[in-house]
């Protein structure tokens, strides 16, 4: 479903790559956790996979698209959630799915139909109407995460997407993004909650300091490594950035 081919990226005026020479192969119907302490090279590796910028050398497929080349065929078939609230505060719920659902092409009665069904399922229907600004945080990232995967995406691009909200609210969301999967969306997801992503997962890489430093099954990673848990796998890994 998606191939990095070696990719690296360096910024304009920066002497040291942000990410250098990642390969990733990732099969579709995977949920694929890209994990990294800040400054890693993960929300970079993340803005080449959504076609932001190009990497600097090497190359991206999605689904045997080439992000370099073929960028808009590809927005047709992802979904992106970034970390962000990615939505129009002034708007209400409603509007603000039926104008992504929109931009997508989703044709008038589609699009009523699949917003319906979102908000029922996030517990959503009754707010609505009422405009994002009024929301809380919890109910934010429902409403960010539906526009993302409003068109039925082949894949899904999750940046921290339930970062900064309380526990009831991750779990809703977690186990929604569960079923999603199950229906056939391949997913990509970057968190902070090791514990959350080592059962989420079922594959995962490790990036530090630009580069993959180990890849492969969560529980097969850990028990390798003699270690109890994926948090204490990543702390021993990672020890050596500062930049946490």
């Amino acid at each position: 479903m998606v191939k990095l081919e070696n990719i690296s990226k360096i910024y304009k005026n920066s002497t040291e790559f942000a990410v250098n020479g990642v390969s990733l192969h990732i099969n579709k119907g995977e949920i694929f956790g890209l994990l990294g302490t800040n400054g890693a090279g993960k929300t970079t590796t993340f803005s080449m996979l959504c076609g932001l910028f190009p990497p600097t050398t090497g190359e991206i497929f999605i689904n045997n698209l080439s992000v370099r080349t073929q960028i808009s065929e590809i927005k047709k078939i992802i979904g992106v959630v970034p970390q962000s609230i990615a939505l129009y505060p002034t708007l209400t719920a409603k509007e603000n799915l039926y104008f992504f659902g929109k931009m997508y092409g989703l044709a008038k009665n589609e699009l009523k139909d699949l917003t319906e069904h979102w908000l029922e399922i996030f517990g959503l229907s009754r707010h609505a109407d009422k405009k994002i600004k009024t929301y809380s945080g919890g109910m934010k990232r429902r409403i960010n995460l539906i526009a993302g995967v409003l068109h039925k995406p082949d894949l899904l691009l999750l940046d921290e997407p339930a970062v900064g909200i309380d526990a009831h609210s991750r779990l809703e969301i977690m186990q929604e993004l569960k079923k999603i999967n199950a229906d056939g969306t391949t997913i990509i997801y970057t968190s902070h909650y090791l514990e959350e992503a080592e059962k989420f997962c079922t594959d995962i890489a490790i990036i530090d300091k630009g580069k993959i430093i180990t890849q492969g099954k969560p529980t097969k990673l850990v028990k390798e490594a003699g270690c109890t848990n994926l948090e204490e796998l990543f702390f021993t890994l990672t020890r050596n950035n500062t930049n946490v």
